[in-house]
């Protein structure tokens, strides 16, 4: 969602006077001062969204549903594309206009194939149960996926559509066949728009 543009024009009226001094103090060489327009020689222009733990906070119940699915597909897209997106927090998601959640938090991707997908191993006694520490080894690209859910579930009306409409991302297995099936060779298809929106012939 991020395009590159040359020799953007934009009004000059519509800038702050700050703003513009900041420009030239960050950017002079990149910027262009005509007196009518300013100039941008090189820009990277993202669609405009709200963060999606901002816009659950005052969603519908209808609207948390619908951006609960699109998060869980968001994820599922990055995922056939052998990425695994890290951190996948409300707050690392955006919601554009158009109600489609886009992950935009970059820091810790990683190829999916690089990742071991693990289930929590059970307790040995009663000492590992009410241990705040883990008793159990986690080697470099282990993921648990079966933890993700007290990161991201604490509220009930997102935990309700979460496991109606993606709890296989909280079990290790449904990782694992991605995986398997990339390494196979298999080409997931992914498509930009729902199927609502997609043309039918």
């Amino acid at each position: 969602d991020t395009l590159e543009y040359s020799n953007v024009a934009l009004p000059r009226h519509r800038f702050d006077e700050e703003l513009i001094k900041e420009l030239k103090h960050f950017c002079p060489s990149l910027l262009e001062d005509n007196g009518d327009d300013l100039v941008l020689k090189h820009v990277y222009i993202e669609r405009r969204m709200v963060p999606l733990n901002i816009f659950l906070q005052d969603a519908t119940p209808a609207q948390t549903e619908a951006a609960v699915i699109e998060y869980g597909n968001a994820i599922k897209d990055l995922v056939a594309a052998n990425i695994f997106p890290g951190d996948m927090l409300w707050k690392n998601f955006g919601v554009t206009r158009q109600g489609k959640v886009v992950f935009y938090d970059y820091d810790e991707i990683e190829y999916l194939t690089d990742c071991n997908f693990r289930k929590v191993p059970a307790p040995r006694n009663e000492e590992d149960e009410m241990s705040g520490e883990i008793w159990y080894a986690v080697n470099k690209g282990d993921v648990f996926p079966e933890t993700f859910g007290p990161f991201l579930l604490g509220h009930p009306g997102v935990r309700e559509p979460f496991m109606k409409h993606h709890a296989d991302l909280l079990d290790p297995a449904f990782w694992q066949r991605c995986k398997d099936a990339i390494l196979a060779g298999h080409v997931h298809d992914v498509f930009p728009y729902e199927a609502t929106r997609r043309f039918t012939r």
